[in-house]
């Protein structure tokens, strides 16, 4: 009897061992063993012939976009501008979409693959009215692709995971979430309210100058900073919190600044408020309030000394035409030719007057008074630009410290007195260059 159970048990062990042999075979066949290996094309429409874009999702709402003209629209669940980036994108995916391989070429059923009630169903429509239809199942067993189908078609394909990630877009991921729709390119004017004071930026061409509250020299990377930020400020809709939230946030939070932004089509305004850690914004190109990046508040929360350029001359990196200092009762004449440089005839030692021209590039306000300039100690002008442009500067003592001012302008800047003692020391090391070998 117990031989006769034993055998019995072994039957079934060799028939369970059987079934599930035969059960991985069937599915590592549907997953490795593909009728076709070549891939087909499943979609075939340019970018441009995109007309209608329907993402039905099995789990969640459905989006329908709309091109007009060369714009997307979100028409449906509700009705938002489209990131112009997220469409392109997609539509880069879906214009050319091919499947990896072809798993079965007429299934008996699609419940087996998900493709009854897909994961994710694309409605397309063309310019020319044609419609597809793209239909996205299950996961394969090995997790690295999904079980796709196009409508009219009885095949059943093999679509890389990472393609379903590009289709599968939700109304928030093709949402335009700017704040503000300025073409920083042709933004004109800044107008920035922040630590109780308005400043204002005037642009011509590429060049940035603060107009209020007095005219003075920006600092065009500080002010490029502050357009780049304004541009970029986005809702971030990757939180749980809804309007009523935000809304209640940014009533009870703390104003931190105010920017109008003036381009072609307009004037663009933006409140940015402080709530806890958290910034929420308000435009008055957007309806609503939104919860923004905790990087754009601080970029926005600065006074009028952060964009007043600090240097004390302009010609940056480029090599000035001709220098001349007069230091009480030392005077120093540098002139320009090609690569050398000369003085009263005599070619000078091209190092020593590098130095030179060093430590005046590097002169920079370490702050800006309003007051303490007295009788120049130096004086100091700069040609730069092929004769363009000509830099006159005074300087004179400041306490333990010294006050420049540049010619015609209002603005003082107090220069530390190592700055100046260097540029001294720089001048007074000029020599001629030496004689050429074989000449005294």
């Amino acid at each position: 009897m117990k031989s006769k159970g034993l055998l019995t048990a072994s039957f079934l062990l060799l028939l369970l061992t059987g079934v599930l042999w035969w059960s991985n075979k069937r599915a590592a066949k549907a997953d490795k063993e593909p009728v076709e290996s070549a891939t087909t094309k499943l979609v075939s429409i340019p970018e441009d012939q995109f007309q209608e874009i329907e993402i039905k999702r099995r789990f969640g709402e459905t989006v329908h976009l709309q091109r007009n003209n060369s714009k997307w629209q979100i028409t449906a669940p509700k009705s938002f501008p489209a990131d112009a980036d997220a469409v392109s994108s997609m539509l880069s995916t879906l214009s050319s979409l091919s499947s990896d391989r072809t798993v079965e070429d007429k299934p008996s059923s699609l419940d087996q693959y998900g493709l009854t009630q897909p994961a994710i169903e694309l409605d397309i429509t063309d310019k020319n009215k044609k419609t597809s239809k793209l239909l996205v199942g299950d996961d394969t067993p090995a997790g690295t692709a999904v079980y796709a189908a196009i409508a009219g078609d009885p095949r059943v394909f093999a679509l890389s995971s990472y393609k379903k990630s590009s289709l599968d877009k939700s109304t928030n991921d093709l949402r335009d979430k700017r704040l503000l729709t300025v073409d920083s390119d042709k933004v004109s004017s800044i107008e920035l309210t922040a630590k109780k004071q308005t400043m204002v930026f005037g642009r011509s061409k590429d060049e940035w100058q603060i107009v209020k509250p007095k005219p003075f020299r920006a600092d065009r990377s500080q002010v490029e900073d502050l357009l780049r930020t304004l541009r970029d400020a986005k809702m971030d809709l990757s939180t749980s919190e809804d309007e009523k939230k935000a809304a209640a946030a940014f009533n009870t939070g703390t104003p931190l600044a105010t920017a109008k932004v003036t381009d072609v089509s307009g004037t663009q305004e933006l409140q940015v408020r402080k709530s806890k850690d958290s910034y929420y914004a308000k435009s008055s190109s957007v309806a609503g309030i939104y919860k923004i990046s905790s990087g754009t508040g601080p970029v926005l929360d600065k006074g009028l000394d952060d964009f007043r350029n600090k240097k004390v001359f302009d010609f940056g990196f480029a090599d000035p035409d001709k220098i001349e200092l007069h230091d009480g009762s030392k005077s120093y004449f540098l002139t320009r030719s090609g690569s050398d440089w000369w003085s009263k005839g005599a070619k000078m030692d091209s190092g020593t007057v590098s130095a030179v021209i060093d430590k005046i590039r590097d002169l920079s306000a370490n702050k800006f008074p309003e007051t303490g300039f007295t009788t120049p100690a130096l004086d100091l002008t700069v040609t730069s630009d092929g004769g363009k442009r000509t830099e006159k500067v005074l300087v004179s003592k400041y306490g333990e410290n010294f006050v420049a001012k540049r010619q015609d302008e209002p603005a003082l800047y107090e220069l530390n007195a190592s700055a100046i003692t260097e540029l001294q020391q720089a001048a007074a090391d000029l020599k001629p260059a030496p004689p050429p070998p074989g000449k005294k």
